[in-house]
């Protein structure tokens, strides 16, 4: 036998043994959990764990800080939000952008497949995310947003009017794309479990199509100052005087609030965390809690822990804006629960409270709600405590501090459902700053140590990082808002 017969015999054994053992490799290697395809059903309950847990610690980390329901026990360097003091990019731009992609991917996919449902569910993410980006910073990438793999990776920025215009429209088409008679064909929902159906109906959807329609009512309330340039009231008139066609939340069985089901992968995000960081940083303001206590407000117990001052407990808050020669010793005031790392109910984006207050001002500003601003008012504190399972004290609503007085100045009764809201909107990303700059209520108390310069923010300036990633839009944005500081107002509120 030649060296050639010797080599060449082997290779023809290894290569049919490699062609026999390759013989259903791929049914062998296949994981059956896996799934075959990418369908809106695999991607959504993802998206909407990973989206609500950026809204929620911007609202632990952010808003609570700015809006003086929380100060850091210390803060020494000088800056910080409880003295109005914003770094550039502070915000969920990057996480919210990542996930705006995949809620662009759930659209896209439904369209193909012709699943209404799930587009019109896409559409209220992205209305709801957008919304929160734009009131973040003014003009966003919108339009260009979310097309790298067209080869769009320098998107333009829009601005603010246009983005909101687009936005309303997008949740009048989602409020006429659900469908209750069917269920999400791929399921995956764990916002509404909208997956199947109740008695020939998806109560689901029918939950859904009234938050598209109640976060519509929140854009339009927002960009009220700009009537004329956008039919706002012509729009809010329109929904109240058809409710069957633009269903809002009735009750707090509605609330758009992500429960988190505490198995794994979907813990509630704050589940693991460390006592130094949940509330041995950070202590409940003064201000915040002055006017629970003197309103014996049930809401404490849940997200609130007492102290013990001589001999009785009791919650205590600190300042904010306090000089910076000030820091306050751990342990001797009130801070978060350990309940509330596990709470299901945290994930909140929208509730029933809010739509009430929302009634409450439109009622206020001579709109035909149906009831009296006061009735608004008090349905609006009562779905609160109902959506934080506390019971609220017999004559809670008649007490002075709480009572509705339809007496004086609109300004006044303003100011009374305002402070209410302020209350409600815990733990709802920026909402309570978005709505302080809009009507300027809550008025929160200016402490010692914000310097005299320091002006009360309206806006956080653009992420540093797009001077390198997208130098041109950037440009453009900051000439259009005529500046990049947190002193910039956004298109509704000038």
């Amino acid at each position: 036998m030649t060296m050639f017969k010797k080599i060449y015999t082997p290779l023809l054994l290894l290569v049919g043994l490699l062609f026999s053992c390759s013989e259903g490799f791929e049914e062998l290697n296949t994981d059956p959990n896996r799934p075959k395809e990418i369908t809106p059903g695999v991607m959504l309950g993802q998206v909407q764990y990973r989206i609500v847990n950026s809204s929620i610690n911007a609202a632990r980390s952010f808003t609570h800080e700015l809006m003086q329901v929380d100060a850091p026990r210390s803060s020494a360097g000088g800056g910080g939000l409880h003295r109005y003091d914003v770094t550039p990019g502070a915000g969920v731009w990057s996480n919210f952008y990542t996930n705006l992609a995949d809620i662009q991917d759930i659209y896209t996919i439904a369209d193909r497949l012709k699943e209404n449902n799930y587009k019109a569910i896409a559409l209220v993410y992205k209305s709801w995310a957008y919304s929160i980006l734009t009131d973040l910073y003014g003009d966003v990438p919108y339009s260009q947003a979310t097309k790298a793999t067209q080869g769009v990776v320098k998107p333009g920025f829009d601005k603010q009017k246009d983005i909101y215009i687009q936005l309303l429209k997008d949740l009048e088409t989602a409020n006429s794309l659900f469908d209750d008679t069917k269920a999400l064909t791929y399921a995956g929902d764990m916002l509404y479990n909208a997956n199947a159906l109740t008695g020939g109906k998806n109560v689901g959807v029918q939950k859904w199509r009234k938050f598209a329609n109640s976060l519509r009512m929140r854009l339009l309330l927002r960009i009220s100052k700009r009537e004329g340039e956008v039919n706002v009231n012509q729009q809010l008139a329109a929904m109240l005087a058809d409710p069957i066609n633009n269903p809002v939340f009735t009750s707090t069985a509605d609330d758009a609030i992500f429960r988190y089901p505490g198995t794994f992968p979907y813990y509630n995000p704050f589940y693991n965390a460390r006592q130094v960081d949940w509330r041995d940083g950070n202590y409940f303001t003064k201000f915040f809690l002055n006017k629970m206590n003197a309103d014996n407000d049930p809401r404490r117990a849940v997200w609130i822990t007492p102290v013990a001052v001589s001999g009785a407990s009791v919650y205590q808050g600190i300042d904010s804006g306090y000089p910076t020669t000030v820091e306050y010793a751990v342990g001797r005031n009130s801070s978060y629960t350990d309940a509330l790392k596990t709470l299901p109910q945290l994930g909140v984006m929208m509730t029933y409270a809010e739509v009430e207050f929302i009634k409450a001002e439109l009622a206020l500003k001579g709109l035909a709600t149906g009831k009296t601003p006061k009735a608004h008012y008090e349905a609006g504190i009562t779905a609160s405590m109902a959506q934080w399972g506390a019971a609220m004290p017999a004559g809670y609503l008649q007490q002075a501090g709480v009572a509705y007085d339809a007496t004086v100045t609109p300004e006044k009764q303003l100011e009374q459902i305002m402070v209410q809201k302020y209350y409600a909107y815990f733990f709802v990303d920026y909402q309570a700053w978005f709505e302080k700059r809009r009507t300027g209520y809550p008025v929160l108390p200016r402490g010692a140590g914000i310097p005299a310069e320091n002006k009360f923010p309206v806006r956080v300036p653009y992420p540093t990082y797009l001077q390198s990633l997208n130098p041109e839009g950037l440009a453009a944005a900051v000439a259009s808002m005529g500046g990049d500081n947190s002193n910039i107002n956004v298109w509704w509120d000038k």
